[in-house]
């Protein structure tokens, strides 16, 4: 029953492609150029290039109108920085991911990923059907900043180990990088978790600053080399079973915008969103054979006792941010009730499909 409510009240609402307005020549002829900073290095696999790829279809879709002027982490301001950069309007946009501004804004994590939670179709259809980009909106708009998804990464890593993990015991005391909920839920079972960018990753492994670290997966771990400092990738999907890539806008330069242009950034974010997601589809592929093969990486899933420990820390967390926030308290409610519309059609689609797949002979059917 509450699934068939959720149904009504939150289903009918379905977002659909936009109609551009008609423009009068004059304001037709009216140009705009924003800087867009990032949390990636210039160019970086997928995530970069990403940006890159956004800005370009909003020029493409736009006629020439609008150019985005794309700025690596560093360039005008540090990674970790982009939320505040573009709040304050030193940059129009950013492009970022939403759980990098837990301190700032605790109810962002829910946008980006949920340990044990939905995966990307599950979290794709809760933004564009299920309520979850107006409540976004909504608490992005107390920071002057307007969010769109731009991309997803898919199930992520567990991530690099210098060590094998046999039981919880082998956790104690490990100084990991983990950033969001996930890295919460670690700390609750005796890991010392850190936030760092991408880019500090390798060293700090290299360095002994980091035991363990989680990135991405194959296709964007490989390109910093962190195969390299640690032996043991851990391949069980917990922490990340999904990874929203935003665009976030200054919302008074949103405001400022025709709304024709308005709608081409929300088609371009869509259509980054499908492109970036499948890109990392195929380059995880392609990159954790290239791990396996070429470079000997030993993979390795998280023993049970690990994982069983991790999903009652999760639900700790949550529960107490719930409790502690009423924006997180809001938005996961909408989430877990999505969850549970969702899951029914999960179990016998897909989950269904994966295992009858290797019941039969796995790659081999």
């Amino acid at each position: 029953m509450q699934r068939r409510q959720f149904l009504k009240t939150a289903g009918l609402g379905a977002a659909g492609v936009a109609a551009a307005p008609f423009v009068s020549s004059a304001h037709a002829q009216e140009t705009y150029t924003w800087d867009m900073v990032t949390s990636w290095p210039k160019n970086f696999p997928a995530l970069g290039t990403g940006a890159n790829d956004f800005a370009k279809r909003v020029e493409q879709l736009s006629n020439g109108r609008m150019t985005i002027r794309v700025h690596g982490a560093g360039e005008l301001v540090p990674a970790l920085e982009v939320f505040d950069a573009v709040a304050a309007g030193t940059a129009e946009m950013g492009h970022s991911t939403p759980y990098y501004w837990r301190g700032k804004l605790a109810a962002s994590q829910f946008f980006t990923a949920v340990p044990f939670g939905m995966t990307t179709t599950e979290m794709n259809a809760w933004l564009y059907h299920g309520g979850g980009q107006e409540l976004w909106d909504e608490i992005y708009a107390k920071h002057n900043l307007k969010p769109f998804a731009v991309g997803n990464t898919g199930p992520q890593m567990a991530g690099w180990f210098k060590k094998e993990i046999n039981s919880l015991a082998d956790m104690q005391g490990l100084k990991l990088r983990l950033p969001g909920l996930a890295g919460e839920a670690m700390n609750g079972i005796g890991v010392s978790t850190v936030n760092l960018p991408g880019s500090e990753i390798f060293t700090s492994l290299q360095t002994g600053v980091l035991d363990a670290a989680d990135w991405v997966g194959p296709y964007n771990d490989m390109a910093f080399g962190l195969h390299q400092v640690a032996d043991y990738y851990y391949t069980t999907v917990w922490n990340e079973p999904t990874a929203t890539v935003e665009t976030m806008i200054n919302l008074d330069a949103w405001n400022e915008l025709p709304e024709d242009l308005q709608d081409v950034i929300r088609e371009a974010a869509r259509a980054s969103n499908l492109a970036m997601f499948t890109e990392f589809a195929y380059r995880n592929a392609q990159a954790l054979e290239t791990l396996v093969d070429e470079h000997g990486v030993q993979l390795r899933e998280l023993p049970e006792d690990v994982i069983q420990a991790l999903y009652e820390s999760s639900q700790t967390v949550i529960q107490r941010q719930v409790e502690s926030d009423d924006d997180s308290r809001r938005v996961y409610e909408s989430y877990s009730a999505f969850q549970q519309v969702m899951r029914p059609f999960s179990d016998i689609g897909e989950y269904a499909y994966f295992k009858g797949r290797e019941q039969v002979g796995g790659q081999s059917a």
